[in-house]
């Protein structure tokens, strides 16, 4: 039997909405002290001690190419480290975590965007409201 629907993480980057499989999700946290990693790619912030473990963080906004650096990160979203190829912990600085919602699968557009890879598709809310399905796991292998 196919699943026809499911949970998401909506987030706030720059002026849009975004959303992740709440599957992927471990947890929320405030954004803490970053320290840097030398000759790292550009998306990587840097690295910070989570409950003793190392964890990358990651700007999506770098990765979506969003031009929006005024606002300032509130949140790192935590996401299990089987996402990534080497098994190593990641998150992504958020400007606001909103809310978690259910999502029909019937729902869900396919994305106008290049770049496929990363993005599920596109979730139509209200009246020309859309949420951007974004797959952690395609950004992080």
């Amino acid at each position: 039997m196919t699943e026809t629907n499911g949970q998401v993480l909506e987030f706030e980057l720059g002026e849009e909405t975004y959303c992740v499989s709440i599957d992927y999700v471990t947890e929320i946290v405030d954004v803490g002290e970053l320290t840097k990693v030398p000759n790292s790619p550009d998306h990587v912030e840097g690295v910070m001690d989570l409950r003793g473990r190392t964890t990358s963080i990651v700007n999506p906004k770098t990765v979506f190419d969003i031009d929006d650096r005024d606002r300032e990160a509130e949140r790192i979203i935590v996401y299990d480290p089987e996402i990534t190829d080497n098994a190593g912990a990641a998150g992504w600085l958020v400007d606001e975590v909103k809310q978690v919602v259910q999502v029909d699968y019937s729902d869900v557009d396919q994305s106008p965007a290049e770049d496929k890879e990363s993005i599920k598709g596109v979730i139509k809310q209200g009246e020309g409201d859309f949420v951007i399905w974004v797959d952690p796991q395609r950004v992080h292998s």
